[in-house]
């Protein structure tokens, strides 16, 4: 397979490298999205659909990521998962109507969405969701009553995509539907608790919702159907989308790098093996990208591979920072009480990456039984 970009590409490097010169990232998260939407960047893998911004080939997209993975300071986009998760699947299962209520907002950066699917005891078995969606026979509208957990953006989010149980005494994948949730509703139906972190961040939350409501005209592929449109869209975020993740592992792999010129001939090693692991991955991650989507091992072959290798290199770093790591970058005061370098912030958050998005051990059960075609792992009563 031909793992090179076509000529033409080039031109479109160039173009989103000017504009990204042009616009620094200095503002904040909820701007940098406004000014995304107002250049076009955003909804570039949309097609050739009403909703998105400039059409832009595959390869393309893949050129736009890894230019803006490369920019320095851009703050953290919580549009991403409007872009990448939702909308994706609302492509591919969503009304007309509910293509044209939501997308123009995230192609504009101007409706932020949260992934409203782990819950406390079904965060990677998510077939366990307990939180319910009890449909009011007059009005059709949709209430629910559970809890989710390490919700990302949640506490900035306008909307949830909400996987719940419609279906009273279903188990297992029956009875699941997505719906959109506004997260602004009265009397307390949506809580927003952040959930504070090793690294003393504040990324993940826990929601609640008590009676919160959800229109009729807001459930995604038909009530019943939430387990099919749920693996389609972890399918997205486990499988390619990886390729521009790995960008900025380069980044970090990099400057570990930079830190071990002293390093001994053991950390040598150990540092050329995981720059070796990285390309194996890209190259990994652009052979799905030409194949044709239906290879059901891909999404969990790349997240124990990313997975893994984050981890080991938050591993590595501390190692080449030796005794120093173990002290922080600034003297202990009531104004700076916990704080961090990057490369101790790497270590601490990446010993989540085998179990956030799916743990590995999920991954290698649904390698075992999906494609190596072995006996489903004996669940208790």
């Amino acid at each position: 397979m031909d793992f090179t970009f076509p000529p033409e590409d080039d031109t479109f490097r160039h173009h989103a490298r000017a504009w990204l010169d042009a616009h620094p990232p200095d503002r904040s998260g909820r701007d940098w999205e406004r000014t995304l939407g107002e250049g076009g960047w955003i909804g570039l893998g949309w097609g050739d659909t009403p909703y998105g911004n400039r059409h832009a080939t595959l390869t393309q997209q893949i050129v736009w990521a890894e230019e803006y993975a490369r920019t320095q300071n851009t703050p953290p986009r919580p549009g991403h998962i409007g872009e990448n998760l939702l909308a994706p699947t609302l492509l591919t299962h969503g009304t007309p109507a509910q293509k044209a209520r939501f997308l123009p907002g995230i192609a504009r950066g101007e409706t932020i969405w949260c992934q409203g699917y782990s819950e406390p005891g079904a965060g990677s078995d998510l077939a366990a969701v307990r939180t319910k969606a009890t449909r009011d026979p007059a009005t059709g509208t949709y209430r629910l009553t559970g809890q989710k957990i390490w919700t990302s953006h949640a506490h900035e989010a306008d909307w949830c995509f909400v996987l719940a149980r419609t279906e009273p005494g279903s188990q297992r994948h029956h009875g699941l539907s997505l719906l959109l949730v506004p997260m602004d509703q009265p009397d307390g139906r949506v809580e927003v608790r952040p959930i504070r972190q090793l690294t003393g961040t504040s990324e993940f939350n826990e929601v609640f919702f008590d009676g919160a409501r959800a229109h009729p005209d807001h459930l995604v592929g038909g009530e019943g159907n939430g387990w099919r449109v749920a693996m389609d869209l972890l399918a997205v975020e486990r499988g390619v989308s990886t390729l521009v993740q790995q960008i900025g592992f380069e980044a970090e792999l990099e400057e570990v790098i930079r830190r071990s010129s002293e390093a001994d001939p053991l950390l040598r090693d150990r540092l050329v093996r995981q720059w070796a692991e990285l390309r194996t991955m890209r190259w990994n991650a652009l052979r799905t990208l030409g194949g044709r989507g239906d290879d059901p091992a891909a999404p969990s072959v790349a997240k124990l591979l990313w997975g893994g290798w984050h981890q080991r290199l938050g591993e590595l770093a501390m190692a080449v920072r030796g005794a120093a790591g173990t002290v922080g970058p600034y003297d202990w005061s009531e104004e700076r009480p916990y704080e961090l370098d990057p490369l101790q912030r790497l270590f601490l958050f990446s010993r989540a990456d085998t179990v956030y998005g799916g743990s590995d051990e999920i991954q290698r059960t649904i390698i075992a039984e999906r494609v190596l075609g072995l006996p489903k792992e004996a669940r208790g009563q």
